[in-house]
């Protein structure tokens, strides 16, 4: 293979995490929920995809529950908003603390020791472009169902005009609710691609601020879902860049900074010209 064929392959490994959870972010946020929390929902699904693979032998069992479990935490966030008006920010926080810490503390449950699990069945290279195929496909179906399906339609309505959803008779808060249901569980295929596609393992903090990373896909793809994708490939490129350019004598220390400068620039750069969902992060109150 050469050497850009090589690149190319890092790239899409490196972003594919990265789309998984900026759509997730897409998708709550499209709803009027902003999702802090999509640290926390990839660190739960590499955790869970880890230990289900390691207790039953098999990675597709793995990959389910990865998925379940960050649905799971993604429903935790939409009840924490919608249903008892917890900040948002403040219930994202908490939420990538709490999944952290029960990581850590999983793993010496578990596997009974604590920074890394044992090596576990993956997914093994055809899982791992399997899940890259289903990142961009799953861009595609959710840019279709955002703009063309009645669910995408109340959707973006509950995250711009949330009265005007509740008037034509739906609840935006249980909209709210399913968005978060799906954004997590997007967010946590994204974390099982980490610990079973990439890697074979669950290790503390292997996840390295890709959910934030990921928020600022979302707001430099201006909350669109193939936008939020093309950003996240962005990033993917700078994560693989580091890895080509290791034998120049650049400080290591910078490349690896690079997708988070990058995340930082675009946060700084076109946060004051990119306009939200109108409603993003406003509790709906009757």
């Amino acid at each position: 293979m050469s050497e850009f064929g090589h690149f190319i392959d890092l790239v899409l490994v490196k972003a594919t995490p990265l789309i998984f959870a900026a759509l997730g972010g897409v998708v709550c946020e499209r709803a009027g929920i902003l999702n802090i929390a999509l640290e926390g929902q990839l660190t739960v699904g590499a955790f869970t995809g880890v230990a289900v693979s390691y207790g039953t032998g098999n990675p597709i069992l793995g990959l389910v529950a990865g998925v379940v479990a960050g649905a799971l935490v993604g429903l935790l966030l939409g009840v924490a908003a919608t249903r008892f008006g917890v900040d948002q920010i403040v219930a994202g926080t908490g939420i990538n603390l709490l999944a952290l810490g029960g990581a850590a503390f999983g793993l010496t449950v578990v596997f009974g020791q604590p920074g890394a699990s044992s090596e576990v069945r993956a997914l093994g290279l055809r899982g791992e472009d399997v899940l890259i195929a289903c990142a961009f496909l799953g861009a595609v179906l959710l840019h279709l169902a955002l703009y063309r399906t009645p669910w995408g339609l109340r959707t973006r309505a509950s995250g711009e005009n949330p009265r005007a959803v509740r008037s034509a008779g739906v609840d935006p808060r249980n909209v709210r609710l399913m968005a978060t249901l799906l954004g997590g569980a997007l967010a946590g295929l994204g974390g099982v691609y980490l610990s079973l596609g990439e890697l074979d393992l669950y290790s503390d903090n292997m996840t390295s601020g890709r959910g934030f990373i990921a928020l600022a896909a979302v707001i430099f793809g201006r909350w669109t879902p193939l936008g939020a994708t093309g950003a996240a490939l962005g990033f993917g490129a700078l994560a693989a860049l580091q890895f080509v350019l290791q034998r120049t004598g650049i400080p290591s220390e910078l490349m690896q900074a690079l997708p988070y400068l990058a995340a930082l620039a675009a946060l700084t750069g076109i946060a004051g010209r990119a306009r939200a969902p109108q409603a993003d992060g406003v509790p709906y109150v009757e």
